[in-house]
């Protein structure tokens, strides 16, 4: 799997937290950056993609693992 230049853990928060925890990260990071977000909140599958798609970041991976979900965004 990819390189990432940071991570966070949005387990347990629901939306539009992790959209925020995700928009506040990216902020402090480079373009071309990558992030790890992990969330539980099954909202957060339409919800990253849609962040995405609004912000012009890439969404370069999705999956589950342990019933968590992991998004691999890489910064415009």
């Amino acid at each position: 799997m990819s390189e990432f230049h940071k991570e966070i853990d949005t387990s347990g928060l629901n939306c539009p937290l992790p959209v925020l925890k995700a928009r506040k990260a990216l902020a402090d990071m480079a373009s071309g950056q990558r992030l790890l977000l992990i969330a539980t909140d099954k909202g957060a599958n339409k919800d990253i993609p849609a962040f995405c798609k609004m912000t012009g970041n890439q969404l370069v991976d999705t999956s589950e693992v342990d019933n968590k979900y992991h998004f691999i965004l890489e910064k415009a």
